[in-house]
């Protein structure tokens, strides 16, 4: 008998279920049907976006790009060659760095020619001029986006703001684990914190020269620039 009752129960249970679940999908093909065409309609719309992406990335960005990098390479291999002002303003049949960033905004190339173009300037000691570039300069890559922090530092150094320069320095030193170029930075940011006083600070950028990069060029004499900041720090 209570087996029978339970039984009962049980099925009287899946049959609500079944109802419930019926009562549902009668629900949403009402919605569905009495929707239909607005859901359509913006199902059809995102997929025009879509294939629109799609196009003028193939047909439009892909190409500007190719030719940016064809453009650009000229530029390049001026600025190779130490022919810093045909590299910045091109020779007439070629393009220079300035044009290639005026005619290919928001193209890869566009954004590398903002970095030669910083580099340049700083080369030129157009300080204000290299770092309108190189702050616009999109800091994607690992190895230019350090170098291109450096000399925005360096240019603030030699615009006397020297903690604007230790700011960058450190930028430059903490944007990635690179052995090449943090040693190199890690000095300058020493040299300007012993112009300011700062001792002790500088110390502790020598000796993190010495411990994390002793490999480097700069770890060669570097014991006597950190005996020579600790005697500065002593006084």
């Amino acid at each position: 008998m209570l087996g029978e009752m339970a039984t009962s129960k049980k099925q009287q249970g899946e049959q609500e279920g079944v109802e419930r679940m019926n009562e549902a999908l009668t629900k949403t093909e009402s919605f569905i049907e009495r929707y239909r065409y607005w859901i359509l309609g913006a199902v059809g719309a995102v997929v025009l976006v879509v294939v629109c992406v799609v196009l003028y990335k193939s047909y439009i960005v892909a190409p500007r790009e190719q030719e940016a990098q064809e453009q650009i390479f000229h530029a390049q291999q001026q600025f190779q060659q130490d022919s810093l002002a045909v590299a910045l303003n091109g020779d007439g049949n070629n393009l220079g760095f300035l044009q290639v960033i005026k005619e290919y905004s928001g193209t890869k190339a566009g954004n590398m020619a903002r970095y030669y173009a910083g580099m340049i300037y700083r080369e030129q000691g157009e300080w204000d001029s290299a770092l309108g570039m190189l702050s616009d300069f999109k800091k994607t890559d690992q190895m230019l986006a350090p170098i291109a922090y450096g000399a925005m530092g360096d240019c603030y150094v030699e615009k006397d703001d020297l903690a604007s320069g230790v700011k960058y320095y450190e930028k430059a030193i903490g944007y990635v684990e690179n052995g090449l170029t943090a040693p190199i930075f890690l000095m300058k940011l020493a040299a300007v914190q012993g112009r300011q006083g700062n001792w002790q600070a500088a110390m502790s950028s020598y000796e993190k020269i010495k411990t994390g990069y002793p490999s480097s060029a700069e770890a060669r004499d570097i014991d006597k620039y950190i005996a020579y900041a600790q005697q500065k720090a002593a006084k």
